[in-house]
């Protein structure tokens, strides 16, 4: 994740985040302890996709929350259900992930990885229950896959991971 501050004179300060998956999430927070909060898609930076205007404790509130204050999950690596050894993960497919634009037909997943997939939502938000083999995927699909654990984690970092340098 990388976040760039900015001083905004007689404003506050503005935060622009560009999370791993390279979506932009932009924090300006005014003199007046009000935050404004506006979210980007990938490759879209031009125009916000969503907004939200928070009070000062407010904006605290939600940190505490998303900080883990209020809660806090169990240590799992990912966000996954664990049945023994089975796990079921969500996954959004990276830039540069060989996995981008095949089908799962043309990566041979069910063979290669011995895992399924079982559902993608797409960048559109579409969701695809039992995709078949002709399913492509697609960067920024999030596709929940079920297997052994270190199987999961193998097709993650193979396949849908963005490769880096």
């Amino acid at each position: 994740m990388k976040i760039r501050e900015i001083e905004l004179p007689g404003i506050g300060k503005k935060y622009e985040i560009i999370t791993k998956n390279e979506e932009k999430v932009v924090v300006i927070i005014h003199d007046d302890g009000r935050r404004d909060l506006y979210h980007f898609e990938q490759d879209q930076f031009d125009e916000a996709i969503s907004s939200l205007s928070l009070e000062d404790e407010e904006a605290r509130q939600l940190a505490g929350i998303i900080g883990g204050m209020t809660y806090a999950p169990k240590a799992l690596e990912t966000i996954e259900l664990a049945f023994d050894d089975l796990v079921i993960e969500w996954f959004k497919v990276q830039r540069g992930a060989e996995a981008a634009n095949h089908t799962i037909g043309e990566l041979n997943i069910r063979q290669s990885y011995e895992v399924n997939i079982v559902a993608i939502i797409k960048k559109n938000l579409k969701k695809i229950h039992t995709p078949g083999p002709e399913t492509r995927l697609e960067v920024g699909d999030t596709v929940i896959v079920s297997g052994q654990r270190d199987q999961v984690k193998r097709i993650v970092k193979d396949i849908l991971s963005g490769r880096s340098g």
